[in-house]
């Protein structure tokens, strides 16, 4: 076959291939609006592969509960002064986590529902975590909160993008339901109406489960350290703990 009968496939074949890279490209950049890389715009709700769909008391499916509570990573991100934060410093409460971001559209759209689940329900044993992960700062998420009038949601921030990879979010909004000892129990993937009876019931039935698991975890685990070092026990005999000092030090 001569030269000019395989230029059209080379010149086809090209195409294709620069239309590949161009769109790895983009995936990979993210857009102009300070959206981070590789982290994909608003998906569609869908609920993981393998969990079972919780349901409220009028039996309406409200998310995705896992089989079992999963581990997660350390988390670090800050709050509206600049403070670092951990997700272990809300560890005894029950913590919707939403990730989102004020380029995404129906992150903003939804905003106004957080607020006031957060308004029903926020206290000592829940709170709704609206981490923004905006590269442009804490600024963009003030300027927004005042636009729609946002008064119950504190401010958080993660700048670096760095908690959504952690989190394996493939797109915004994310939401996920962490127990009292920062497990996630529940993962939502898209916007949702956070305020509405059937959610609002969902929640108050998980914050009904068990509320002083953690209480008696940590009463257990000081019990036991007291065990091993009843020097360190205030209730143990003094003759017993000065007995264990003076051991100690010989």
């Amino acid at each position: 076959m001569s030269a000019r009968r395989y230029a059209p496939l080379v010149l086809a074949a090209t195409g294709f291939f620069a239309l590949v890279f161009a769109a790895v490209l983009v995936f990979q950049s993210g857009d102009d609006k300070g959206e981070p890389g590789g982290l994909a715009g608003p998906a569609p709700a869908t609920a993981p592969a393998g969990d079972r769909a919780a349901q409220a008391d009028d039996g309406t499916a409200v998310m995705a509960l896992h089989d079992a509570p999963r581990d997660l990573p350390a988390l670090r991100f800050q709050d509206g002064s600049g403070k670092p934060l951990s997700l272990a410093g809300f560890r005894g409460k029950l913590v919707l986590l939403n990730l989102w971001a004020t380029w995404c559209g129906p992150c903003r759209e939804e905003m106004p529902t957080l607020d006031r689940l957060q308004a029903e329900l926020g206290g000592p044993h829940f709170e709704v975590v609206a981490l923004s992960i905006d590269r442009a700062g804490i600024g963009v998420v003030e300027t927004f909160f005042a636009e729609i009038g946002v008064t119950q949601l504190a401010r958080y921030i993660d700048e670096s993008g760095k908690v959504a990879q952690q989190l394996n979010a493939l797109g915004l909004p994310t939401t996920l339901l962490l127990d009292r000892e920062g497990r996630e129990i529940a993962r939502h993937v898209g916007p949702a109406e956070w305020d509405t009876p059937s959610m609002v019931a969902f929640f108050r039935q998980q914050l009904g489960r068990d509320p002083g698991a953690l209480l008696r975890r940590e009463a257990a685990m000081q019990a036991d350290a007291r065990a091993l070092h009843p020097a360190t026990d205030p209730t143990a005999p003094l003759a017993l703990r000065t007995a264990i000092e003076q051991e100690g030090s010989r």
